[in-house]
């Protein structure tokens, strides 16, 4: 269970859940609040916890219907759980509680605390045989919910698109603009093809036991895509001789990585501003736009 304290609006997410059938236990109800499309909620029904998302915005609805019949074709394919969403509605998301304990939980103050080991090998074999799995399965089949589909000439431009995108909105520092633009436009780090992908995943999204991954969470932002996303959070993260563990266990399983894939991994974290300033297009939060802001235009180092 979270350890966050009780929501002030108890009553209201008692009676939402008792509306779709779910009656909870009030003393075990806690809620995570950073959730940027999902607020989230965990409760007790009976002897068995529940996971609770409820929308924070209206646009967010049609991607979890995708998200929904996703999780149905990958569930069969993958070692690890994924949410067997028990109720979905325009108003809650309602599963059972994955086996395992988060690799990564954030405070609402911002605190981390970590769970897993970012240099643990079990982990990084574990998430190359995952990741592997996922890649293997039919594009086709995935299409087929719905998800975005790109092919390697797609996901390259669409880069290219994004950062005009957001350079049309915001100031940009130099020094990265040129830093990314040479990245899109080098031709040795881009793949060759494209598999279904998770799209964030990284501890936070992981549950993990005996530190190998249990379950992963959070499909919303699936796609056919990219491969290196899956992999690229352990690349920045893990120390090299462990990422290269986790990178023999996928291609063991059948992934297919370039010559260059651990510097392409680098160059698209390094563009993750890229994203959140999208993010910030797309809601028009202020909050959002002013960190997007920040981090795409960053004051000197002293």
């Amino acid at each position: 269970m979270a350890s966050t304290t009780p929501p002030a609006d108890l009553d209201d997410l008692l009676a939402l859940a008792s509306a779709h059938g779910l009656e909870l236990d009030r003393s075990t109800v806690r809620t995570e609040e950073i959730g940027l499309d999902f607020r989230v909620a965990f409760a007790r029904s009976g002897t068995e916890d529940w996971v609770l998302r409820i929308p924070r915005r209206a646009d967010v609805l049609d991607r979890a219907d995708v998200e929904g019949r996703l999780l149905e074709v990958i569930a069969p394919e993958l070692d690890a759980a994924v949410p067997d969403w028990r109720i979905h509605t325009s108003e809650l998301i309602a599963y059972p509680l994955l086996p395992g304990t988060p690799g990564l939980t954030v405070g609402a103050d911002g605190t981390l605390t970590w769970n897993v080991d970012m240099a643990s090998p079990a982990y990084a074999a574990s998430l190359g045989d995952i990741v592997a799995q996922l890649h293997a399965i039919d594009p086709a089949a995935a299409a087929g919910t719905g998800i975005d589909v790109q092919s390697p000439a797609d996901v390259r431009e669409g880069w290219r698109r994004d950062l005009d995108r957001v350079s049309a909105s915001f100031e940009i520092a130099p020094d990265l603009w040129e830093r990314w633009n040479a990245w899109v436009a080098e031709e040795s780090f881009w793949p060759t093809r494209t598999t279904l992908t998770h799209g964030e995943l990284y501890p936070a999204h992981t549950l993990v036991h005996d530190e190998r991954i249990s379950a992963i969470l959070d499909w919303t932002t699936a796609a056919v895509g990219d491969p290196a996303k899956d992999l690229m959070f352990h690349q920045v993260s893990a120390p090299p001789e462990v990422f290269d563990i986790a990178v023999e266990h996928y291609v063991r399983g059948g992934g297919e990585v370039g010559p260059r894939f651990a510097e392409h991994c680098t160059e698209m974290f390094a563009a993750g501003a890229v994203g959140y300033g999208l993010f910030a297009l797309q809601t028009g939060d202020p909050a959002h736009r002013a960190a997007a802001a920040a981090a795409l235009d960053p004051p000197p180092e002293e």
